[in-house]
C-alpha cells in the first residue's frame, strides 16, 4: 500500500463555478478573498455600532481599505519577490493576470489608506484602525483557504499525519501551510474579539492594532520555517523573505503595545 494514502491527497478544484456559454468562471481564490472582505466589513460595522460610532459616511472608509489593501499587495510582492519585472517592466504590475500579492504589502496599503482617511476626516487614526484590526483577520482567514483550493503557498515535505499531498505540485506529503495560517488568523480574531467585548474601555489606544501585529506576524515567522520558498533567491537567505517581512511589522506591534499602555496609565 502506497504510504500517500495516510495523507490527505488535495484534489480540489481552483474554480467555484463557471457559466456556460459565456465563458466566465470564478475561483475559490476570488471567491473568498471577496468573502473574506464582506465578513471583515460586516463585523466593522458591528463593532462601530455597538461603539456608537457608526454612521452612513463611514462606509467611505471600505474604499480606502480595499484598493490599497489590493494596490500594496500586487505592488509588494514586485517589490519582495520580483524586482527585476517591477524595474524591466513596471506596466507588469497592473497589467493581467493578476498573480503574485504578498500580504506585508496589502498590510502596508491598507495602514496607509486608513491613515489618510483619518487624516481627511480628522478622526483618531489609532482608535480606528484598532477596530480594523480585529476584523481585518477574518480576511486572512479567507485568502488562506482560497490559497489552499489553489495548491499554492505549500509547506515543505513532512511525515506528520496530516499531512496534504498536492498532486498539481508533487505527490509528497506536505505541511498544509494554509491552513495553519487561516488557525492562527482565527484564533487571534476570536481572542481579540473576546478581549473587545470584555475590556476595551480599560485598554488605550493602538493595543488592539499593537496586540494584531505581534501575534499575527510571531505566528507568520514561525509558520515560514515550514513553508517552501517561493523565490529561488529566498534559498541563498538566512531567513526567508516572509520572516524578514515579518520583522518591522512584529517589532512595530510591540512598541504599539507598549505605547498603549503607557497612554492608558498617564490618563489615569
Amino acid at each position: 500500500m502506497s504510504t500517500v494514502l495516510s495523507y490527505i491527497v488535495w484534489r480540489a478544484s481552483p474554480v467555484f463555478f463557471t457559466i456556460p456559454g459565456v465563458d466566465f468562471t470564478v475561483s475559490w481564490y476570488s471567491f473568498m478573498w471577496a468573502l473574506g472582505i464582506v465578513l471583515s466589513r460586516e463585523a466593522g460595522i458591528y463593532i462601530l455600532k455597538k461603539e456608537a460610532f457608526y454612521t452612513d459616511k463611514i462606509l467611505s472608509l471600505f474604499y480606502y481599505i480595499v484598493i490599497p489593501a489590493i494596490a500594496g499587495a500586487r505592488l509588494g510582492h514586485f517589490i519582495f519577490y520580483d524586482p527585476d519585472t517591477l524595474l524591466a517592466n513596471p506596466i507588469k504590475v497592473i497589467m493581467p493576470p493578476y498573480s503574485g500579492l504578498a500580504s506585508h504589502g496589502g498590510v502596508a496599503g491598507i495602514i496607509a489608506g486608513v491613515y489618510t482617511y483619518c487624516r481627511m476626516n480628522k478622526l483618531n487614526f489609532l482608535w480606528i484602525i484598532d477596530r480594523l484590526a480585529i476584523v481585518s483577520l477574518l480576511t486572512g482567514v479567507a485568502i488562506r483557504i482560497g490559497n489552499l483550493f489553489n495548491s499554492e503557498i505549500v509547506g515543505i515535505p513532512t511525515e506528520v499525519p496530516w499531512a496534504f499531498v498536492f498532486p498539481k505540485v508533487d505527490q509528497l506529503p506536505r505541511h498544509p501551510a494554509q491552513l495553519y495560517e487561516a488557525l492562527a488568523y482565527a484564533v487571534i480574531f476570536v481572542a481579540l474579539f473576546i478581549v473587545w467585548r470584555r475590556r476595551s474601555n480599560n485598554l488605550g489606544d493602538g493595543f488592539f492594532f499593537g496586540a494584531m501585529m505581534a501575534s499575527l506576524w510571531s505566528f507568520r515567522f514561525c509558520i515560514e520555517t515550514v513553508k517552501e520558498n517561493q523565490v529561488p533567491f529566498e534559498d541563498l537567505l538566512p531567513i526567508n523573505m516572509g520572516q524578514i517581512l515579518s520583522v518591522p511589522f512584529l517589532l512595530a506591534g510591540l512598541i504599539l503595545l507598549a505605547y498603549s499602555f503607557v497612554k492608558k496609565r498617564k490618563t489615569r
